[in-house]
């Protein structure tokens, strides 16, 4: 029967979590999934999101289940930045941010049961204001750069630095409410 099958969220994100808690959606399981995300050479940053979070439905095991995967891609122009890996990257890419708009674009797949994956990409545009040397350092001491791309995150201290939002702002912290909604209803999940 449609809709009576599990939810897996193959994602290790606690921020998708509570994004889907916040329509009341509940997954019966996570399992994040390992698969190796390095930009493929001329991969526009949409296109790395969206195969990113194909990739990640079709490497979780559940079947007869729907699997829901997403991946955020944080871009400036054509440049990636991804998750920041110590302290001086995230300074680096906070500083390029700095006084700019970038796009985040975040990549959700969803997996039927019955094997039909439907997915699409959501992109927003934030713009920061100009960031002090001594803001980031603060925010960068503060740790809540680790594990996010671009090296912030907006529902957090960052916040403070965005002066606008063209977009979703669920899709910025990582998981597109609106969209994630339609394609699981879309493939007949009732949840």
């Amino acid at each position: 029967m449609p809709g009576k099958a599990p939810l897996i969220l193959a994602s290790a994100s606690p921020r998708r979590l509570e994004l889907l808690a916040q329509i009341g959606i509940v997954p019966d399981r996570v399992s994040p999934t390992d698969i190796d995300e390095t930009r493929r050479k001329d991969e526009s940053p949409r296109e790395l999101a969206l195969r990113l979070a194909r990739e990640k439905a079709a490497a979780c095991a559940g079947e007869g289940a729907y699997v829901l995967a997403a991946d955020t891609v944080v871009a400036l122009g054509q440049r990636n930045l991804e998750k920041a890996a110590d302290e001086a990257e995230a300074a680096e890419f906070l500083r390029l941010l700095s006084g700019r708009a970038h796009q985040c674009i975040t990549g959700v797949a969803v997996r039927a049961p019955s094997g039909q994956v439907a997915s699409r990409t959501v992109l927003a545009r934030v713009k920061f204001k100009r960031l002090t040397e001594a803001e980031i350092a603060a925010y960068v001491a503060g740790g809540d750069w680790k594990g996010k791309a671009g090296g912030y995150g907006i529902q957090g201290a960052a916040g403070a630095f965005v002066t606008a939002i063209n977009g979703s702002y669920t899709s910025i912290v990582g998981l597109p409410l609106y969209e994630t909604k339609s394609l699981l209803e879309g493939l007949g999940y009732r949840g």
